[in-house]
């Protein structure tokens, strides 16, 4: 047994921020946040509202913090997503949305490439409400997923599927749509010598697919509605996938060879994502909520969950704060493991929240 920790390390001011993606670049350890809307003096409260012409925060660590490096004009800023392809650099950019209401979904998303100084526009994707890139590399090769959509009223004709592009040498081509109304997020996994992708939808199952060699082909249901996310680990040999979903409750679910069967429910409703921590004395798992109740009348100020992997079930050790949560991120420097959680609602629901990174420490507990 342990004790695990979550110490508030850093916070930084953000707006709507609805991403934190860390990585590491010549020598640099960088974090980028995408956010979604900043606040409109005198505009009334509104999870939907604000000024969504927006730019992402890209900032480079200190020994105490963060310091501003570069802004990228991404307009309701939903996601980032770091990736490499040969000696070159990429940062994904997802946007939701552009304008101060009435707001505009069909907009380009845009891939930045890392030019030895600064990120510079690279491709630019059409979409319609873009929310997740995903990058992940099949067969030796790459492939670049969107999620996007938004089903309401008048979107009908409008609306677009995920898709999914292959990189061709040059830049990234269209390979295969993937059917959704209103998509949030991939997540790329190898299990018993296959290739596997889980999308999740909001209105729409929840699907994962399995790659067949030229195409994914559907394999099986993951959630029926309300999906947001999944993370994936293995522990005591077996394969195990969490499925995050918002309006209903989150399972974590086992492969039994074939197929994911339900191995537990999560309590509480509102997750937003998941993360895995590989600790010293342990595997653990990090537990993102966003709002409860409706977009109308939202509770934002939840608390979320730190998990430990215990006699074959997750155990919550600790509960931290979070505020409108939208992601989480676990990576390390020379001191340990950190923890970025990015928060896009304050508990009045206005867009400046900030981002806070943690520090994740363990110490075994002596047994009597």
């Amino acid at each position: 047994m342990c004790a695990a920790h979550l110490a508030e390390w850093c916070r930084i001011p953000t707006s709507g921020a609805r991403a934190v993606e860390p990585f590491r670049l010549d020598g640099m350890s960088l974090l980028a946040i995408a956010q979604l809307a900043t606040d409109i003096p005198g505009q009334p409260a509104d999870i939907n509202g604000g000024d969504s012409d927006t730019e992402l925060l890209l900032l480079r660590q200190t020994t105490d913090g963060y310091e501003p490096f570069q802004t990228l004009p991404v307009p309701g800023g939903e996601d980032a997503e770091f990736f490499r392809i040969g000696g070159r650099a990429f940062l994904a950019t997802a946007s939701i949305r552009r304008g101060h209401g009435p707001y505009e979904f069909s907009m380009e998303s845009t891939v930045y490439c890392w030019t030895g100084s600064r990120f510079a526009p690279f491709q630019a994707f059409p979409g319609f409400a873009a929310k997740q890139w995903r990058h992940f590399i099949v067969d030796g090769r790459h492939f670049l997923a969107l999620a996007q959509g938004v089903a309401l009223p008048g979107t009908e004709t409008v609306n677009r599927p995920s898709q999914i592009y292959q990189w061709d040498g040059k830049s990234f081509q269209p390979f295969q749509e993937i059917p959704s109304q209103w998509a949030y997020n991939w997540h790329a996994f190898s299990l018993d010598g296959a290739d596997y992708l889980a999308h999740a939808d909001h209105v729409t199952p929840s699907l994962l697919y399995h790659w067949e060699g030229s195409r994914f082909i559907v394999h099986q249901e993951l959630a029926g509605e309300h999906g947001r996310a999944f993370a994936s680990f293995r522990a005591d040999g077996r394969d195990y996938l969490l499925v995050a979903c918002l309006a209903s409750p989150s399972r974590l679910l086992r492969w039994d060879g074939e197929r994911f069967v339900e191995h537990a429910v999560l309590d509480g409703l509102g997750t937003r994502e998941f993360a895995v921590l590989h600790g010293r004395h342990g595997l653990y798992v990090l537990r993102i909520n966003f709002i409860l109740g409706t977009p109308a009348s939202p509770t934002t100020a939840l608390a979320s969950q730190l998990y430990r992997w215990q006699d074959g079930k997750l155990v919550v050790v600790e509960e931290f704060p979070t505020s409108g949560g939208t992601d989480v991120a676990v990576y390390a420097d020379e001191r340990g493991p950190l923890v970025a959680v990015s928060n896009s609602l304050s508990a009045d629901v206005r867009f400046a929240t900030d981002t806070v990174v943690y520090r994740f420490t363990e110490q075994p507990v002596p047994q009597d």
